[in-house]
């Protein structure tokens, strides 16, 4: 049991190695020419297939789009409609957590997602989205 459990361990280990690698690699394609500030994202789909973003600035700011909204709508594209997890890389020793916004757009189309928060360095933080986003507004209230 105990070896079973340290196999599953090791492999979800490897693998948010390898969505913060994505993750890490999406943040240098980001077009951030007026705050400096690059973020890169990568989301799981429930297949396994990893979805990077980048954010993209714009200089009246209020079109600027933030990596995981980029993420999840590369993702939602291309037809997957089930997600794991997400990871957003910063270049900051606090962790930077998804806003409000992009909070929203991960709990409507991902649900409860596990977020992973990581630096150039290192992970920053591991929350559930149901803890940055404790009461949010779905679907279900549109009924």
């Amino acid at each position: 049991m105990f070896e079973a459990r340290l196999s599953h361990f090791s492999r979800a280990s490897l693998g948010d190695s390898d969505l913060i690698k994505a993750a890490r690699a999406a943040r240098l394609n980001a077009h951030a020419e007026f705050s400096h500030f690059k973020v890169g994202a990568a989301l799981e789909a429930a297949d396994g297939s990893i979805v990077t973003g980048c954010n993209v600035e714009n200089a009246t700011y209020g079109l600027t789009i933030c990596a995981e909204r980029v993420a999840m709508f590369k993702a939602l594209s291309d037809g997957h409609r089930q997600f794991r997890r997400v990871v957003v890389v910063a270049d900051t020793e606090a962790p930077t957590p998804p806003c409000g916004a992009c909070r929203q757009i991960l709990w409507e189309f991902g649900g409860d997602l596990e977020v992973i928060l990581a630096n150039l360095e290192h992970e920053t933080g591991r929350h559930r989205l149901s803890d940055l986003l404790p009461l949010p507004f779905d679907a279900r209230l549109l009924k």
